[in-house]
């Protein structure tokens, strides 16, 4: 969806939030935040900024890259910029927090870095046009102002890596033209997809450096009471289909299951998915500590004939963060081939 796990993580700073109803407190009340409405119009490039009058919100970015060396990677960049109460305040009294996650996984290796940040003192920010997000020295920034081409970039002891992004496609409206409900009892986000990213780049995995190129997907999300106060983690599908069309589908796990799905033709054309048209079915876990974790899927579209399973590039690629989560790229076979990303919180 991507709503995602790991905004919670940055609830668990803030002592109220860490106490709310709801997994992370992301099904919290939120007093004195706007709440998305539908019918909302989301522009451009004004809502690839923050929007300080929500809770919550990320910019997230997944890649599935092949190597000059053969092998297949998978590289994951995240903002997430989460407010400790309602208000403006500058400087010293800002009272965002920003957290970033960095990781990069190989068949053999996953890599992961986390770093925190407040906001107010220029060590992390988003501009929205051109668009440009950073923390530290972590960046993902764009070249123009229609943000057809960027660079990402990001840095720890294990791991670095340096992508051009170029935008082959549109930008892509989730749910109702923006608006993407999250359960039946009202909650949502505003949120949009930029799937249509080809990669180049280098990759560096303890000082060894191979150069890359791929596909990737972006996701813009806010929000401020994106989950109902049952609903416990969720399992989130970016699929780039051999055909060239794109599929993001998610279910929430709460009292009941909650299904949502958009298939993107390959010109953008998003044509939404009924819940009882999405089918996901667990098939292999993967025991990582004290979680077991459902790592290869059976997926179905009814209605568009789709039958595939996914299969992990590495079955371990657990976000060992403030709050845990898996993330990590999937290869596709079935009724279509293809790759992607799959997420999976709250196990």
């Amino acid at each position: 969806m991507k709503g995602r796990l790991v905004t919670a993580a940055l609830a668990l700073l803030a002592p109220a939030l860490a106490q709310a109803q709801g997994f992370g407190g992301l099904g919290a009340e939120a007093p004195g935040f706007d709440i998305p409405k539908p019918g909302t119009p989301i522009a451009f490039p004004k809502d690839h900024g923050a929007h300080s009058t929500f809770r919550t919100e990320w910019w997230y970015l997944t890649a599935n890259l092949h190597g000059a060396d053969g092998a297949s990677y998978g590289v994951q960049w995240t903002l997430f910029r989460h407010a400790l109460a309602a208000g403006d305040g500058k400087g010293w009294d800002d009272r965002n927090i920003w957290m970033a996650h960095a990781a990069a996984t190989s068949a053999g290796e996953h890599l992961f870095k986390q770093t925190i940040s407040r906001g107010g003192v220029g060590q992390a920010g988003v501009e929205a046009a051109p668009f440009k997000a950073w923390i530290d020295d972590w960046s993902f920034e764009a070249f123009d102002a229609g943000f057809t081409r960027a660079r990402v970039t990001a840095r720890d002891s294990s791991f670095s890596y340096s992508l051009t992004l170029t935008r082959n496609g549109p930008f892509v409206l989730q749910g109702e033209s923006g608006f993407s409900r999250k359960s039946e009892t009202g909650q949502a986000s505003h949120y949009y997809s930029a799937p249509f990213f080809s990669v180049d780049g280098t990759l560096s995995l303890h000082g060894r450096e191979v150069k890359v190129a791929g596909r990737a997907w972006m996701d813009r999300e806010w929000s401020s009471q994106p989950l109902a106060p049952d609903q416990k983690g969720w399992d989130w599908f970016s699929l780039h289909l051999a055909s060239g069309e794109k599929l993001m589908l998610f279910r929430l796990r709460g009292a009941r299951f909650y299904y949502s799905g958009n298939w993107i033709a390959t010109d953008g054309t998003t044509h939404p998915l009924a819940g009882d048209d999405i089918a996901l079915e667990p098939l292999a876990e993967t025991a990582i500590g004290e979680h077991n974790m459902p790592t290869r899927w059976r997926v179905k579209v009814k209605s568009r004939g789709l039958d595939i399973d996914t299969t992990p590039l590495n079955p371990r690629s657990w976000n060992g963060g403030t709050s845990s989560y898996w993330e990590g790229p999937i290869s596709l076979a079935g009724t279509q081939s293809g790759e992607g990303y799959l997420e999976m919180t709250g196990y």
